[in-house]
């Protein structure tokens, strides 16, 4: 039942009341809006970046041959242990061909001479690339260089009408929390725009056969497609090259950062390859034997086993039996953290190595150079044992082998034919050096190695 107040009205008319001045209240506010002419911006930031950047970014579809082996074990399923164990070591002489397409994305970085970064992986194995632009343009692209360690490569298209370009950034101011924005092809769907903030910074990922570091982490949604797209600054600005994605989470993505790629680019650019800077220095890291007869910390440090003559280590003054403490500010403990230090270099830079040497420190300079190509038949025989010769049909022929050698160990020997060395098809004993000296710093590679007519890959430990 209605109360009454004192002034006869009933609460459920006062209810009313009240309700009905609010809608007008609401209704003269937003008349006032609208007479006003107030509105908001919607050409906000981020609109005039992807505005401005979007013809610079690329739809690339790569085309490659994939070959299904044929099982040495027919009668066993591919899972068995059979299988699993020559899986590595048997390429069948017939095994089944087809293609299959990759998507991706990339950006142009120079508009007059139609260069395009975009990742390795993208383009890995691929016998015909094609690039589409926002204007709906399409090209043939051809591979510059590619370089699988960054996962960087760089591609070109040829046209006689301008092409855009984006504007480089820098990296090394990045903020964590500030925004960023992607652009990518992911499953296919062109010029796909996401934002999110930096999450991270120098973050790394190791798969099976690397570790990347330095990353760039982000929130923004980056799928399969984008990989090799932009990821810009508010100011449309490139900061870096989305490449991974973390497939345990929502929400994680990762890039290369821009200027830790500048180097790798320049060098694919002018050799179609990265060029190790060459310091001439074997080490080994230190483990509990090694410190108790040396007097060290078990883990702290790399120790010098040797030195080559007359390299930018030798001249500096590094000798046998140094403890590596720093690369410039980098801290050594493991064997990936000197390569991964020296690959942050260019041939021809100053590298500051901090060393201990008879329990006191020591700072010495490095001045790197290129490794030089007539010592690559040296080197073939220290890492790998094997002296080689040219093979009529297209090779490298092993005419020597050291018993001693980690290769002989696992069944090579005179007479086989060395055709691939990871990425690098061996046609030539020039070939074949000249994937030594790039390789010369991985602890592990993959040949293949022809016996007759039949073909193995063997994974090697280098020396």
């Amino acid at each position: 039942m209605a109360q009454i107040d004192k002034f006869g009205v009933s609460s459920v008319t006062a209810r009313y009341a009240s309700g009905l001045s609010m809608v007008i209240a609401f209704l003269l506010f937003a008349s006032s809006v609208v007479v006003a002419g107030v509105t908001y911006p919607r050409e906000n930031p981020v609109v005039q970046a992807v505005r401005k950047v979007s013809p610079a970014v690329v739809n690339i579809s790569s085309e490659y041959e994939v070959r299904s082996r044929l099982s040495p074990f027919p009668g066993f399923g591919k899972d068995s242990i059979f299988e699993n164990f020559f899986k590595d070591f048997f390429d069948p002489g017939h095994p089944r061909r087809y293609k299959r397409t990759s998507l991706g994305s990339g950006v142009i970085i120079s508009g007059d001479r139609g260069l395009i970064l975009t990742n390795a992986h993208v383009i890995s194995r691929s016998s015909a690339i094609r690039v589409v632009l926002q204007d709906e343009r399409e090209f043939s692209a051809d591979i510059i260089g590619a370089d699988p360690d960054s996962d960087l490569a760089v591609l070109r298209i040829q046209s006689e009408d301008p092409l855009p370009a984006i504007e480089m950034g820098t990296s090394d101011d990045l903020m964590i929390g500030e925004t960023i924005i992607a652009i990518g092809n992911p499953f296919g769907f062109s010029h796909t725009v996401t934002t999110g903030v930096i999450s991270a910074l120098d973050r790394s990922i190791r798969t099976e056969e690397r570790t990347y570091q330095d990353f760039i982490q982000t929130d923004a949604s980056i799928n399969p497609g984008n990989s090799g797209g932009p990821l810009l600054n508010i100011n449309g600005e490139l900061i870096g090259i989305n490449t991974a994605i973390y497939a345990k989470a929502q929400g994680i993505g990762f890039a290369i950062p821009i200027n830790h790629a500048r180097r790798i680019i320049n060098d694919l650019i002018l050799y179609g390859e990265v060029v190790l800077p060459w310091v001439g220095i074997t080490a080994q890291e230190i483990d509990k034997h090694i410190a108790t007869y040396m007097s060290l910390e078990t883990g702290k440090g790399l120790l010098v086993r040797s030195v080559e003559l007359t390299s930018p280590a030798h001249v500096a003054g590094i000798i046998t039996g140094d403890v590596i403490l720093a690369v410039g500010e980098q801290t050594m403990n493991t064997l990936e953290d000197y390569r991964i230090a020296i690959r942050s270099y260019k041939a021809g830079d100053t590298i500051a190595m901090s060393v201990l040497r008879d329990g006191a420190p020591k700072k010495l300079s490095i001045h790197t150079g290129v490794y030089p190509a007539q010592r690559g038949a040296d080197l073939a025989c220290r890492l790998f044992g094997v002296r080689v010769k040219n093979w009529d049909s297209e090779g490298a022929l092993v005419t020597n082998i050291n018993p001693e050698s980690h290769l002989a160990r696992i069944g090579a020997r005179a007479g086989d034919v060395i055709r691939q060395i990871d990425d690098i098809s061996v046609e030539s004993i020039e070939d074949f050096f000249r994937a030594v000296i790039k390789y010369r710093q991985k602890s592990t590679v993959v040949l293949l190695l022809q016996r007759g007519d039949q073909g193995y890959y063997i994974t090697v430990q280098l020396s």
